[in-house]
């Protein structure tokens, strides 16, 4: 089970005249509007726990500075998501706006997210921009989410059970799912006699009815 407090977001109330929206910000690319969770389109923020290089030596939270930017960003007004389709974690992929300002370009633009040029080239010349400008994530060569993920994934396999190292969690909280990138991984303990266990993707654990952790406060 999972010791110490998850840090879940708690839901902020965008009014306009257009009526409410109920959101909550999980992590610096994926949102919960109205109980339909979005991954945003064509970007890829740091992880949670995720550290970058400052410029001229040391670290910075930039995966915590992206979800405040996120959570600055949904305060400015109502929260609306388009529909570009499922991401087979349960998640709506989309592009979305608060008060007309389109999210995922912002992020790319700040320096807080990467362009995801795997999956789409939409936001590369926001990312060249922030690139020339050695915005956040550019001012020093640093890992990216995907470099950060694979890490962590490969050596986490090597000391799990049958290679399965996402953790199922049962709490207060409900059933929730830790990939080895979470910043409370080393602190999860799975207790099988609890009802918790071991996953080998984080689709399985959607599919099993756990769900992601929510980083956003």
């Amino acid at each position: 089970m999972l010791v110490g407090c998850l840090g879940f977001a708690a839901s902020l109330m965008i009014i306009s005249a257009a009526g409410a929206s109920s959101v909550r910000v999980i992590d610096g690319d994926t949102l919960e509007v109205n109980s339909i969770r979005y991954r945003l389109h064509g970007i890829d923020a740091p992880e949670a726990g995720q550290k970058c290089n400052r410029a001229g030596g040391g670290q910075w939270p930039c995966g915590r500075a992206a979800i405040s930017r996120m959570q600055e960003l949904v305060s400015r007004g109502k929260v609306v998501c388009d529909d570009r389709g499922a991401d087979g974690y349960g998640r709506t992929i989309a592009v979305c706006r608060a008060d007309e300002i389109d999210i995922n370009s912002t992020m790319i633009s700040a320096g807080l997210a990467w362009a995801f040029r795997k999956y789409s080239d939409d936001y590369i010349a926001q990312e060249n921009a922030a690139q020339s400008q050695a915005r956040g994530i550019w001012q020093a060569n640093t890992e990216t989410p995907w470099a950060y993920r694979s890490q962590k994934w490969n050596v986490a396999r090597q000391e799990t059970p049958d290679g399965c190292p996402i953790k199922g969690n049962v709490s207060e909280q409900g059933k929730v799912y830790h990939p080895p990138w979470s910043p409370w991984y080393s602190k999860t303990k799975v207790t099988l006699s609890k009802g918790e266990r071991w996953f080998c993707s984080e689709a399985d654990a959607v599919a099993a009815g756990w769900r992601a952790p929510q980083w956003g406060n």
